[in-house]
C-alpha cells in the first residue's frame, strides 16, 4: 500500500472507536471478511483469532485483517476491550502490505491518526472523505515503517518511550528555556547518563542537538512569520550574544538569520 494513491483507498460506513460490553464478543462467522479491516486496541484485555490463530491482546494491538479473513474475538469483562475499527477497501492492484499484527510500542501518533480518521465522520464535515484518504494512507505508512525499519523503540518499555517523547515535546513546545541535561534528566526521573543513552536512541539526537535544533527551528517561523528581526528573535530564545546566534542558526540551516528575514 505504499505506492498506492490516496484516492485509491475507498472509505467503507464500519467505523468506530467503541468501549464493548461486557458481554461483547465477536463471533466467527461462515462468511470472510469481504474488505480490510484495522482494528486497534486501546486498552482492555481479550483474545483474537485470526485464521485459527489466537492473539492476547492489549494496549497497543494492531490488527490489519485482509478480504477473506475469518476473524473472531472475546475479552475480560472486567478490562472490558476499548477498540477502533476501520473498514475500507483499496482499488486496483495492492502490494506492500502491513503486516496482519504487530504490538505498537510507541502508540501516540497513531492513536491520533486514528482519533482524527474517527472525528472526520461523526458529522458532515467538509471533504471528509478526502482528508480521510490522507489519514488511511498515513496509518498504511505507519505500519509498514513499524514492520520493516524495527526502531529501537520495539526494545524500550512503553513507560520510558512515552517518558522520553514528553520530554522531547516539552523540548520543542518551551525552545527559549535553557534546557540542561541535568533538568530534563530529574523531570524524566532518569539519571543524567541514561536519560541522555535513551534519548539519542529514542530520538535519534543528542540532548544537546535536540534543544539546538528546536530553537533554530522556532526561531526561523519567527523571523519568517511574526515580523521580528534578528536581535529580537535572539532575545525570546535565551540568546545572549547575537553573533553566536547567527553562527549557530547559518551551522543548522546554511543561511544567516538576515538572509531568511
Amino acid at each position: 500500500m505504499l505506492h498506492a494513491s490516496p484516492s485509491s483507498f475507498v472509505i467503507l460506513p464500519a467505523l468506530a472507536k467503541i468501549v464493548c460490553e461486557p458481554s461483547w464478543k465477536w463471533q466467527k462467522r461462515e462468511k470472510s471478511l469481504q474488505n480490510y479491516d484495522l482494528f486497534y486496541v486501546w486498552s482492555g484485555e481479550g483474545t483474537v483469532v485470526r485464521n485459527g490463530e489466537p492473539f492476547q491482546v492489549g494496549k497497543g494491538s494492531c490488527f490489519l485483517f485482509r478480504p477473506d479473513d475469518h476473524t473472531s474475538a472475546t475479552h475480560n469483562p472486567q478490562r472490558p476491550l476499548v477498540l477502533t475499527y476501520i473498514h475500507f477497501d483499496v482499488t486496483g492492484e495492492v502490494t506492500d502490505i502491513p503486516l496482519p499484527y504487530r504490538e505498537l510500542a510507541e502508540t501516540v501518533e497513531f492513536e491520533h491518526l486514528l482519533a482524527r480518521y474517527v472525528r472526520l465522520f461523526l458529522v458532515d464535515t467538509y471533504a471528509a472523505e478526502e482528508e480521510g484518504q490522507l489519514v488511511l494512507k498515513q496509518l498504511m505508512i505507519h505500519l509498514l515503517r513499524e514492520d520493516r525499519v524495527k526502531p529501537v523503540e520495539r526494545y524500550a518499555s512503553n513507560h520510558l518511550t512515552e517518558i522520553i517523547h514528553e520530554i522531547a515535546n516539552y523540548v520543542s513546545q518551551h525552545p527559549g528555556i535553557s534546557h540542561r541535561v541535568e533538568d530534563l534528566a530529574a523531570r524524566a526521573g532518569l539519571s543524567p547518563r541514561y536519560f541522555s543513552i535513551k534519548f539519542k536512541e529514542l530520538t535519534g539526537s543528542s540532548v544537546q542537538s535536540y534543544v539546538i535544533r528546536a530553537r533554530i527551528e522556532r526561531a526561523q517561523h519567527l523571523l519568517l512569520y511574526a515580523g521580528m528581526n534578528v536581535t529580537e528573535v535572539a532575545d525570546a530564545l535565551g540568546y545572549r550574544d547575537i553573533f553566536f546566534f547567527s553562527r549557530q542558526f547559518k551551522q543548522y540551516t546554511g543561511k544567516s538569520p538576515s538572509e531568511i528575514r
